[in-house]
């Protein structure tokens, strides 16, 4: 008897345990025909602030028994969701870790930073307005990440706090506007929002409409590597001008 799956495509997603909207986000904006499977990891202290020292951490960790779990379910794809935990480490050892969790899986796989970059680039963009709810720190390391991938940020706007790992996904989409626009430069091309726990996808539009430029997501980065992967078609659930680049 031959296998015949029920969908398209299955995208497996592996999401740091305290994480709330990535979920939430991937189910927005999947194709109709395709399924997402999420395995949540560990590897960091819910009590300690974020700082790119518990990030970098999260990158660094063993995550060969979430891979065992999320690889049960045969995906096409898998995601690594957190931006912070790889950018955190350079460019170097994000690529590393998508070609250690593609050999671990068997289905391709595109991290939530490199996905960032990837999408940066499909829009022909070199100069960037940054924003994101990482604590300062952390937001050097990005910068360095999209510097070293050819990416220049010309403005960084962050929420002038210490957020906690609940906070991050605490943020309302209208306070995610509101750092899209202090993160806005004359000489900006886009918008870049990182993290995977910010409700950036619902603010996209809105942001578009408000700043004439193209916004890209952590989230929204990811799902696009998807669809470029496995030629999936645009579809009314995909927020932001970066959608247009797909077929059909």
């Amino acid at each position: 008897m031959t296998y015949e799956t029920r969908t398209r495509a299955k995208i497996g997603v592996l999401v740091p345990f305290t994480n709330t909207n990535l979920e939430a986000d991937m189910d927005l904006m999947r194709c109709p025909d395709t399924t997402v499977h999420f395995q949540r990891m560990g590897g960091y202290d819910v009590d300690e602030i974020p700082g790119s020292d518990q990030m970098a951490g999260l990158g660094a960790s063993d995550i060969s028994h979430d891979l065992r779990m999320i690889s049960g379910v045969r995906p096409d794809v898998v995601l690594y969701g957190c931006t912070s935990a790889t950018l955190t480490h350079g460019p170097s050892f994000d690529a590393d870790l998508a070609c250690d969790i593609k050999a671990g899986s068997g289905a391709k796989c595109f991290t939530a930073a490199g996905a960032l970059v990837a999408a940066i680039q499909a829009l022909a963009v070199t100069k960037v307005g940054f924003s994101s709810p990482y604590l300062g720190e952390i937001n050097v390391q990005a910068q360095d990440f999209l510097r070293a991938n050819g990416i220049e940020t010309v403005k960084c706007a962050d929420v002038g706090r210490e957020l906690g790992n609940y906070g991050q996904g605490e943020l309302t989409p209208d306070e995610v506007f509101d750092l899209a626009c202090q993160a806005d430069d004359p000489a900006a091309e886009a918008i870049v929002l990182s993290c995977t726990d910010m409700r950036s996808v619902e603010a996209v539009t809105r942001i578009e409409a408000a700043l004439g430029k193209p916004v890209v997501t952590s989230n929204q980065a990811m799902m696009f590597a998807v669809a470029q992967a496995l030629a999936l078609p645009h579809h009314a659930g995909l927020p932001g001008r970066l959608f247009d680049l797909l077929q059909g």
